[in-house]
């Protein structure tokens, strides 16, 4: 395909990637009126937001098997429609029970879009001229995760339209989507024989990862990390998915390959991918409540104060993408992302409630550096180093292991957050003879600066800013483990042909083996 033809096919894809990242990050701002209009209960808005985070990881590793038996094309355009009724159940929702089983909806949609889009880059971008459309994946991130919550604020704020609007604004953004695909998205169907779906092996890996994503969610929070709640969700989390290893090693189609954890790339580059999860998302996620509680930013005005990382990413990504594509040579720059990145929260965790926001920012262009040099080249030197039948797999596994690292060390992180707060917050009163008794310091939702008298203020606004610097800090061990892990990484040449090239020449080579073994 010429640079022409794949662009042209990829609108499709980063419209339809724009949309998933839109559904995650326009409800930001919206969800405490969205809550309070419907009546719910503070259980019901981490449900609102868990909901939609774990459909999406546990189904991707489910439509990255799909899409190496079945046209991809089809299965992306499936997963857009998956979202838009999503969408449109959650906006016109009247209560909580059906929001929560909309954000589930939409989750399947956001997990298909996660995986099918870089399977699909695979099949028609050979891996040598794979690297310089990284930027424009590291532009349609940037503009979604920043644009998102502004649009979020805008539209609460905005009284002829509402929160509902937060949900529907996607609707066309996604049909956008299956029309550009319709038409610039030319994929031959592969139709394999006998191809079977292992529901089995389906069923037990999303319950066992649900189990196990459920209780980091809620422990800390719903019930104590050390309770019969967590051996009753650890217990059956790991008995549900070592039989599902069981079963997906004597299955003809498993969902995960066992044999793929074979190739030492694959592996690395997995665990990796979980690690930079952990170390990314269970870091930045607090940085916004950090600006809005310890520097006492508006919502609005928090969601851009994050530009610098976001632009940071775009940067690198985009560079380092080109002088792979141009150089063929790859791994240096995963292990310079993962130091830079190892930097980055280094510097990150000496922030407080007094840094300053020109130092704040170089912190988060250097961090954004770093992640935009190894997040997206990490599925590059997997995809490169295996058949193309298992290119869908080994996509969506390391999707999966990123989002279960996110999940995570979002939820392990949040708990130590809690507890820093309400630990740092008793400190500061007691040391201000204020009575600390009943302080809501633990609570997930931010506090609301504006009714708090000044020293009481002043000594939340330190908390929230020692605790952050905290996470950081936790989660460096973390990016310095990432490094290690790519240290290991061989390094191989980057293929010159496409997915479909060499799934052609696999079957190809397969044909010819077998007339040589009938005439033999």
């Amino acid at each position: 395909m010429t640079n022409r033809q794949i662009l042209q096919a990829m609108s499709g894809l980063m419209a339809g990637m724009f949309v998933a990242i839109l559904a995650g990050t326009v409800v930001a701002n919206a969800l405490p009126t969205i809550i309070a209009d419907l009546g719910a209960s503070q259980s019901s808005y981490t449900w609102v937001v868990t909901a939609e985070l774990l459909a999406m990881t546990a189904t991707v590793p489910l439509w990255g098997k799909l899409s190496d038996l079945f046209n991809k094309k089809l299965l992306l355009q499936l997963s857009l429609g998956m979202f838009v009724v999503g969408s449109l159940l959650a906006g016109f929702s009247h209560g909580v029970e059906l929001l929560i089983f909309s954000r589930v909806v939409q989750g399947i949609g956001a997990g298909g879009l996660t995986a099918l889009a870089q399977v699909v880059m695979a099949a028609i971008i050979p891996p040598r001229r794979l690297g310089k459309y990284a930027g424009i994946f590291g532009a349609v991130f940037a503009i979604g995760t920043v644009a998102g919550p502004l649009v979020g604020g805008v539209l609460v704020d905005t009284s002829w339209l509402g929160w509902r609007w937060c949900f529907f604004i996607g609707v066309p953004f996604a049909l956008l989507a299956i029309a550009l695909l319709q038409r610039t998205l030319r994929l031959p169907t592969v139709v394999r024989r006998e191809a079977k779906i292992d529901f089995l092996g389906a069923f037990l890996i999303v319950a066992g990862v649900c189990a196990l994503l459920i209780w980091v969610t809620l422990a800390g929070n719903e019930f104590d990390w050390a309770s019969w709640q967590t051996a009753a969700l650890t217990g059956a989390g790991v008995l549900l998915l070592v039989a599902a290893v069981f079963v997906e090693a004597r299955t003809a189609e498993p969902v995960i390959p066992v044999g793929i954890f074979r190739n030492r790339t694959v592996t690395l580059t997995t665990v990796a991918s979980l690690l930079v999860g952990v170390a990314m998302f269970g870091g930045t996620v607090f940085l916004s409540q950090y600006f809005q509680v310890s520097l006492g930013k508006s919502p609005t005005v928090a969601g851009l104060m994050s530009l610098p990382m976001i632009l940071g990413l775009l940067v690198s990504s985009t560079v380092a993408g080109q002088l792979i594509s141009k150089s063929g040579v790859w791994k240096r720059y995963l292990v310079a992302g993962a130091v830079i990145m190892t930097v980055g929260l280094g510097l990150l965790s000496t922030i407080d409630a007094d840094t300053s926001f020109t130092l704040l920012s170089v912190y988060m262009a250097v961090l954004g550096i770093g992640v935009g040099m190894l997040m997206q080249n990490l599925v590059l030197a997997a995809q490169n180093d295996v058949p193309a039948s298992e290119l869908g797999a080994a996509t969506s596994v390391l999707s999966f292991f990123r989002s279960m690292g996110g999940t995570i060390g979002t939820s392990v992180l949040g708990a130590v957050l809690a507890n820093r707060v309400a630990s740092e917050m008793t400190k500061g009163l007691d040391a201000a003879g204020i009575p600390s008794g009943g302080d809501g310091g633990g609570e997930s939702s931010v506090p609301d600066m504006s009714t708090l008298p000044e020293p009481v203020r002043q000594i939340v606004e330190h908390a929230y800013g020692v605790a952050t610097a905290d996470l950081f800090l936790i989660a460096t061990p973390c990016a310095l483990l990432a490094l290690l892990t790519v240290v290991f990484i061989k390094e191989k040449p980057l293929k010159t042909t496409s997915g479909m090239e060499r799934l052609a020449e696999e079957a190809g080579a397969t044909t010819a083996t077998d007339k040589t073994a009938v005439g033999s």
